[in-house]
């Protein structure tokens, strides 16, 4: 029964996107056993204090923004088992850095508690500018199964500093959700069918390497609205946010915003569709959606 709430989980972009989600999200696959990097746990060298922002990269994001918030159903077959909430907020890092702070919750509905309860908790301080984390929570509790997980990134002595230990990482790494947001603001205008996005992701205690291929454009209806939308396909193995057994895609709508629409996630016994249901707090139009009139 576990499958189909891993489709918004952190066994699931999650993260996809991950999601996201998306996306994201988890939503990244290893690129084989040797890709994964583990390294020794390091002495703590603290950097808290003023951060030399002129160091740091600056990167143009007009997807997303504080006020976003983003609600899926999560849908195995005709039946509707989970909820799933996307929400940003601004906030500050050791108090020189504008950040995002976005949270990522799924719960079952009432009747599937009886069968399998998921109350999965993510969030991550995603940096404003520079698009890279600061820090990264993951608090799962499915069934009887119960996860908690922090990570501090020091992006200037690029260490992972987590609650099982400290490690060593590349220059902005991601966090599973980080992942699927920062795909996001990824420019798929000129994309041809194959076509991949290389990312790097840590989780638990190694650093992956990470590829996203695009697919296509197909125009979905949702509960939300009918989007025209570029189609992901994340290749997710460990720590993805839309971590599954099979084949995972995603739509985003096929602007600016790369709003997630639809999570599908193929498996052995079926699919499992996580559709937009409710979405607000965008700064501007969502011009791939169609209008009717």
């Amino acid at each position: 029964m576990s499958r189909f709430t891993r489709t918004f989980s952190a066994a699931g972009l999650i993260t996809a996107l991950c999601a996201i989600i998306l996306i994201t999200g988890s939503m990244w696959q290893q690129s084989g056993s040797s890709t994964a990097r583990k390294d020794s746990i390091l002495r703590r060298t603290d950097t808290v204090g003023a951060i030399p922002t002129d160091t740091l990269r600056k990167l143009v994001n007009a997807a997303f923004g504080a006020g976003e918030y983003l609600k899926f159903d999560i849908n195995y077959g005709f039946v509707s088992a989970g909820e799933a909430i996307m929400r940003i907020s601004d906030t500050v890092y050791h108090s020189t850095r504008r950040c995002l702070k976005i949270d990522f919750m799924v719960n079952s509905k009432p009747f599937f508690d009886m069968v399998y309860k998921v109350r999965d908790r993510y969030q991550t301080i995603l940096d404003a500018e520079g698009l890279f984390p600061w820090r990264f929570e993951q608090h799962i509790r499915e069934g009887g199964y119960t996860r908690d997980f922090t990570a501090e990134f020091d992006q200037l002595q690029h260490v992972a500093r987590t609650s099982e230990g400290e490690y060593r990482v590349p220059p902005y790494v991601h966090d599973i959700m980080s992942a699927f947001y920062f795909a996001r603001t990824i420019d798929y205008t000129n994309f041809t069918a194959g076509q991949k996005v290389h990312l790097q992701n840590f989780y638990k205690d190694s650093t992956y390497e990470l590829d996203v291929r695009f697919k296509g454009r197909q125009e979905i209806e949702v509960e939300a609205g009918t989007f025209k939308c570029v189609v992901v396909e994340p290749l997710a193995r460990e720590g993805g946010l839309f971590k599954s057994d099979g084949r995972v895609y995603v739509w985003l709508t096929d602007d600016e915003r790369r709003m997630p629409v639809r999570v599908s996630s193929k498996i052995a016994i079926g699919s499992v569709d996580s559709d937009l249901k409710e979405f607000r707090g965008l700064i501007g139009p969502v011009r791939a959606k169609v209008n009717n009139d």
